[in-house]
């Protein structure tokens, strides 16, 4: 038995009301995520009930340098919640009840195993919404969205994850329980720990519960989808949309491979076209639906004078279900047809296209496939490269040497290496292309002053 494995199993017997699994057999799915084909054995799993647990788990951690890796719902595409080292994984799955909806100041709060569609329908039932709507959002945590900073389809309308917390509160490895902020529309007191803990992967504190700020929900829905016979006028279109004075809530850029692989898989329709090499997805949403026809009819001009060879509107909610569908299933689909690395590139929106093409003309170097799709309409592609027959040494070696020129690309116009789906381990090694000397000296200094003992999340990309 290891000292790590001796020292878990005394802070199982002191802490008896809190499950604790220690068998390979029964902690076997929790030593990988959704990130290509990692995994890592945890020494242990524990599932606290509620916060005080986990700040009597951390506690006792920290006094014993346990390493501890915080798990939501293991939808994570970076490695971010892997348990690297031999240390404890702790799971938030039992931290799933929502405390309270707040009609009045239109807030929900919950805790942070929570999963995003559950808030969802239950918003919902209110009148309310929760906008940010990640892929896996059937799955995946609100805690697991926090970590990451999780975007989705919505975010040209309605923002990302980091645009609704209102407050959070936070176990820090020493077991102290702290709320960052206020239950309020404004904060200007002093550093904003909010927003700092949004995206921190884990590494600074446990996030146990979070208010987020509610809207009223939409009622009508209208879908389009635009084919094109290249990716270049598909991304060019994208940014004349934005510019009009039509606002679509989402625009989805498909590539036809990844719209097959995704169709086939899901046994879904979708609109193809024989010619088209490219679909954009528009969603319009809002309380009139004569309105939203409007607005999907004005882009019709603009996606015409970019070459759009066919566009249709959503003839009902069910066809627009099928729609989404497709659409969110490509990242899960593609990985069944071969293994495969998932970048998750942002650039400014004006400069997708040169991305496309310096993507595919990478690929053509490297000799690699790519299925890309993403969010076009703020800039978030995600880059799917696929191994099909590469020998394992061009995989390992030469593959990242693509992925690196691939993100020197996206800094040298402005943009950064992950949109949504965070550093975790699988980005560690391109983090100095955006990062100077002086950002990890900062980073590193906010780290040791959470986590002077580095208990939380260590082996990961500040290491």
């Amino acid at each position: 038995m290891s000292h790590v494995n001796s020292q878990l199993k005394r802070i199982s017997e002191e802490l008896t009301s809190i499950e604790f699994l220690f068998s390979s057999e029964d902690t076997l799915p929790y030593g990988s995520d959704y990130t290509e084909d990692l995994f890592y054995p945890p020494a242990a799993v524990c599932f606290p009930n509620n916060s005080l647990e986990v700040s009597r788990i951390l506690a006792l951690c920290n006094a014993l340098n346990v390493p501890v890796y915080t798990r939501g719902a293991g939808t994570g595409l970076s490695g971010a919640c892997l348990p690297v080292q031999d240390g404890l994984v702790l799971s938030t799955k039992k931290l799933n009840r929502i405390m309270e909806i707040d009609t009045q100041n239109l807030t929900a709060t919950i805790e942070s195993g929570v999963i995003n569609a559950h808030l969802k329908m239950a918003v919902e039932e209110l009148g309310l919404y929760y906008p940010p709507d990640p892929a896996s959002q059937g799955s995946c945590s609100i805690g697991g969205n926090l970590a990451h900073g999780a975007g989705g389809p919505r975010a040209v309308k309605y923002g990302i994850t980091r645009d609704y917390v209102l407050n959070l509160e936070v176990v820090l490895p020493t077991g102290e329980i702290i709320w960052t902020g206020a239950n309020t529309l404004k904060n200007s007191t002093g550093f904003s720990l909010t927003h700092l803990m949004i995206g921190s992967e884990g590494m600074l504190g446990v996030i146990t519960k979070a208010v987020l700020k509610l809207i009223p929900k939409p009622t009508q829905e209208l879908l389009l989808v635009a084919s094109f016979e290249n990716l270049e006028d598909c991304a060019k279109a994208v940014n004349a949309v934005l510019l009009s004075k039509f606002k679509p809530c989402a625009i989805e850029l498909m590539e036809k491979s990844g719209v097959m692989i995704s169709m086939q898989a899901t046994q879904t329709a979708f609109p193809i076209h024989d010619a088209a090499e490219a679909y954009l997805l528009f969603a319009f949403d809002g309380f009139d639906g004569e309105d939203l026809f409007l607005q999907a009819e004005g882009i019709y001009e603009i996606l015409e004078s970019y070459n759009a060879l066919d566009i249709l509107p959503s003839p009902n909610s069910e066809t627009a279900q099928q729609w989404w569908k497709v659409r969110r299933a490509i990242g899960e689909t593609v990985k069944q047809v071969s293994p495969y690395k998932e970048e998750d590139t942002v650039v400014p929106r004006s400069a997708m296209p040169q991305l496309l093409k310096k993507v595919k003309s990478i690929g053509e170097q490297y000799g690699f496939q790519s299925v890309c799709y993403g969010h076009a309409g703020d800039g978030n592609l995600h880059v799917n490269i696929l191994k099909n027959d590469l020998s394992d040494e061009v995989w390992n070696h030469q593959i990242p040497m693509a992925i690196a020129e691939i993100f020197e690309f996206c800094k040298s116009v402005g943009g950064t290496i992950s949109g949504e789906h965070g550093i975790g381990l699988v980005q560690k090694q391109y983090l100095p292309i955006v990062f100077d000397p002086i950002h990890f000296q900062l980073l590193k200094g906010i780290k040791s002053t959470f986590d002077p003992k580095n208990i939380l999340n260590p082996g990961k990309w500040l290491d």
